[in-house]
């Protein structure tokens, strides 16, 4: 009986071992599938090719290069006739004509006054010092002497100093002979009241500073003149007492000016064979066009551009960044690893027919040409390229000539189909074949062939136009690889 007892009781506990066995077992299953999986998942994700994509943009194939130029006018610097307090009847950058008054000296030093200026005058001189100090760089401090002084300029201006054209209509009205100014000879003074006025020598851009570089030209200068750290600008505007020789002012007497660039030997050797280039001021982003020769300064290439317009906006700038614009080409950009060929059937254009009601274009097929009246059918096939006989796009208004080829996807047709021309008996046999170049899109996620035109590439990058018939358009995604992918592969 205990043997009986004692057998019953080892097969409880098993069963008991057993229950939960089963019960720890479910859950470590569970969790073990998951884990399992996971790392599964990992292993794939590692171990297969992934597609990198690229997204469209638009521009040109590479950024132009921009460099510092030196700028070099016709300058005369104008000494003070003689000892005294100036007062300045011209802004700074004002053009003055010849014998236009300039300055004025007296004997007694002008007070000081408080200028009040009106809210519109106000804020354009805050829009003035935003604009600066947006495109203020450090390395060029130089451009704070240069601001500085325009913003002198302007105040006295705005204060109420008087200008040149305003104080000629003032003396004209007036025309009594002890004030007249105009037709005076260069260099000579004219006494108004307590005041010895100062008129311009010759015809030009009254600039107050000077900075040692107005003796400079073409053919005289160095590559020392480059060194932008070694500038130096002295402001000419001042509330002290004048002595007879000091320079008062200078003035620019030419509207034709040149712009001295250095260059790399990279660079120069880009712009050799121009004798032309479209330059772009970062200062103000205005373009100009002027004439280009590449010279030798000492052991430096320089790029040596003669603009005939626009120095009384740089009147007061020795040193100027300018774009070097040379890189006129812009379009779609995509990389070059993204292009691929995709051959494609060729089909004479006078083969094209209209579908029902004249709505769509496409081929009439013949289904089975053994029979003594062949049964065909219309084929509406994307067409991803039309020509002309002279191997032009087909554009607007060219839709009634007939010469030329279409370019028809191989998978619309197979070689051997006869195609026959609409209300006449004439057959074409499909077979000829040409490639297209193009990309792989992938905005549906499956790869799609997109037509591309290359305007310019180099080594890395391709220009193509936009509006390409089954083309790209700027932001589309395409695959990076081209040839890492195939057609219609699902790729997300």
């Amino acid at each position: 009986m205990s043997e009986r007892n004692h057998f019953f009781q080892r097969i409880k506990r098993g069963l008991a071992a057993l229950k939960r066995l089963l019960t720890y077992n479910i859950a470590t299953i569970m969790f073990g599938a998951l884990l399992l999986y996971m790392i599964i998942t990992v292993v794939l994700y590692a171990t297969s090719s992934h597609v990198t994509s690229y997204q469209v943009t638009v521009g040109p194939l590479t950024k132009n290069p921009v460099c510092t130029g030196l700028a070099l006018r016709k300058e005369q610097i104008v000494p003070a006739g003689a000892s005294g307090y100036v007062e300045y009847y011209a802004r700074e950058g004002m053009q003055v004509r010849k014998d236009g008054s300039v300055y004025a000296l007296t004997n007694n030093k002008k007070e000081t006054k408080g200028v009040e200026l009106s809210e519109e005058q106000l804020e354009k001189m805050r829009s003035n010092m935003a604009n600066f100090s947006y495109g203020f760089s450090g390395s060029d401090f130089y451009d704070a002497y240069s601001f500085k002084y325009e913003l002198q300029g302007s105040i006295l201006q705005a204060a109420g100093i008087m200008e040149q054209k305003q104080e000629e209509e003032k003396k004209d009205q007036e025309n009594t002979d002890s004030n007249a100014i105009v037709g005076e000879e260069v260099g000579n003074q004219v006494s108004i009241g307590k005041q010895t006025v100062y008129t311009a020598p010759e015809a030009g851009v009254v600039v107050y500073s000077t900075d040692g570089y107005e003796g400079i030209t073409e053919e005289n200068i160095t590559e020392d003149a480059f060194n932008e750290k070694s500038y130096k600008k002295t402001d000419l505007l001042t509330t002290e007492e004048l002595v007879a020789g000091d320079p008062v002012y200078k003035v620019i007497t030419s509207e034709n000016w040149t712009i001295m660039a250095p260059l790399t030997d990279k660079l120069a050797a880009a712009l050799s064979g121009r004798d032309s280039i479209k330059v772009k001021f970062t200062k103000d982003g205005e373009s100009q066009n002027g004439s280009l020769t590449i010279v030798q300064v000492g052991n430096q290439k320089a790029a040596k551009i003669q603009l005939q317009n626009g120095m009384p906006r740089y009147a007061s700038d020795r040193f100027l960044e300018v774009e070097l614009v040379i890189n006129t080409q812009s379009g779609l950009k995509i990389p070059v690893s993204s292009v691929v060929e995709k051959e494609f059937y060729i089909i004479p254009r006078e083969f094209l027919a209209q579908g029902n009601n004249g709505e769509g274009k496409g081929f009439i097929r013949e289904v089975d040409s053994k029979s003594n009246s062949s049964v065909t059918e219309f084929v509406e096939p994307v067409i991803y390229r039309e020509i002309n006989g002279k191997g032009k796009e087909i554009g607007w208004g060219d839709e009634n000539d007939t010469s030329g080829y279409c370019y028809v996807d191989k998978s619309e047709f197979k070689e051997g189909d006869v195609l026959k021309k609409q209300d006449s008996s004439e057959t074409y046999t499909i077979g000829k074949t040409e490639e297209l170049q193009g990309v792989y899109g992938m905005n549906k996620g499956y790869a799609v062939f997109r037509q591309i035109n290359i305007l310019d590439q180099n080594e890395e990058y391709c220009i193509v136009s936009q509006g390409t018939s089954y083309g790209l358009q700027a932001f589309d995604y395409i695959v990076l690889d081209g040839k890492s992918v195939k057609e219609e592969e699902i790729l997300y």
